[in-house]
């Protein structure tokens, strides 16, 4: 007997799910800091984390060569670096870091929960020379 929560056609076909709540996820434990979620689906093409900085803390200036990432601000604020060129960050505030960007963060008194999302990392291969 089908399945009557799968429409007509689309057995084995991947079905778009509700992962969580990004907000409750940020405000949950909120003394927590760093990835509070990742994305582990298996077979995904993305790689996304929900990332809390604790108030006043700082993500030092760097550069990805390879990815372009999209961050969105959960809650809190900071600033976006480098500092020559500060960009106020506050909830719903979405950038985008391309590739070879280099960024800082930094958190402002009640800290800063984002989500990072980019393209996945393809994993470590030993290879021979």
């Amino acid at each position: 007997m089908a399945d009557p929560q799968v429409p007509p056609g689309t057995e084995g076909t991947p079905l778009p799910r509700l992962l969580g709540n990004t907000v409750s996820i940020a405000g949950a434990g909120s003394e927590s800091t760093g990835a509070l979620w990742r994305l582990a689906e298996p077979g995904r093409q993305l790689d996304a984390n929900l990332v809390r900085v604790p108030p006043h803390g700082h993500i030092d200036a760097h550069a990805d060569p390879d990815l372009d990432v999209l961050l969105l601000v959960v809650t809190g604020e900071g600033t976006l670096g480098p500092a020559e060129r500060e960009q106020a960050l506050e909830p719903g505030s979405l950038v985008w870091l391309p590739h070879g960007s280099v960024r800082s963060l930094t958190a402002g008194a009640g800290g800063l929960a984002y989500v990072t999302v980019h393209r996945r990392r393809p994993g470590m291969r030993i290879g021979r020379r």
